[in-house]
């Protein structure tokens, strides 16, 4: 009918578009398993630990294998490539359901040795570890997450293969190594405590392997979340309860 201003749809058209729209779908659910499908997860003795988190621009690493009970004498082994410069983030689930199985006053305790082994292609010189419950926020004295601050057991079972260590209680929670160079192809050992008060079901270990200045790309950047290896004075703030 002239001058009615419609014209009908194409027969097929419809058909057409949802197919698109179907595809389209296809396509952004699978790029999203892919990526989840690249993250090793592991559940060992009740703990959950995942590469999920990854890191920053640069940073990558991979889970290889966990063992042991979290006991002081048969610690958590974890076993990881670390094949970036920056920082590597490891996933823990389920610390509050395993318990306190070092024999300390804090609600949730576990042993865990850490073996990195360097893929990347720089030397390391220095590493560092640090807690977080929130994946963007240091970890604040008051939320009871610590390497096992403040009790004796953690200064001696503590160690690592790198033969300098400065904890970090405040203003996060960091352990700092130095004192030797860990080339490409060899790895280094890592031994110590985590505590919690108040234990969340999903915490963080992010982990950075530190390069000498004169390996970095642009040496005039101070490399991220780097702490300064020197003696510091412990905070004496009081808390509620002790981490």
């Amino acid at each position: 009918m002239a001058g009615c201003g419609f014209t009908a749809a194409r027969p097929g058209s419809h058909n057409g578009c949802m197919h698109l729209l179907r595809l389209a779908a296809l396509l952004i659910c699978g790029f999203l398993w892919a990526e989840s499908a690249l993250a090793v997860e592991i559940t060992h003795e009740g703990i959950t630990f995942s590469d999920e988190g990854g890191g920053d621009e640069g940073s990558g690493f991979t889970l290889l294998s966990v063992s042991g009970r979290g006991s002081l004498d048969d610690p958590y082994v974890i076993v990881e490539d670390v094949t970036g410069p920056r920082q590597a983030i490891l996933t823990i689930r389920g610390l509050k359901r395993v318990g306190n199985r070092i024999g300390t006053h804090h609600i949730a305790g576990i042993a865990v040795t850490k073996i990195v082994f360097n893929r990347s292609e720089g030397v390391w010189q220095n590493y560092q570890l640090e807690l977080r419950e929130i994946l963007t926020r240091h970890s604040p004295y008051e939320d009871g997450l610590s390497f096992a601050q403040n009790t004796v057991i953690a200064g001696a079972f503590t160690a690592s293969s790198f033969p300098n260590l400065q904890r970090f209680d405040e203003p996060q929670d960091t352990l700092g190594f130095s004192g030797k160079s860990v080339p490409p192809g060899e790895s280094a050992q890592f031994s110590f405590l985590i505590t919690d008060m108040s234990p969340v079901e999903r915490f963080y270990l992010f982990q950075e392997p530190l390069q000498p200045v004169s390996y970095l790309e642009n040496p005039g950047e101070i490399q991220q979340g780097a702490l300064p290896i020197e003696p510091q004075a412990h905070s004496r703030r009081p808390s509620t309860f002790a981490r």
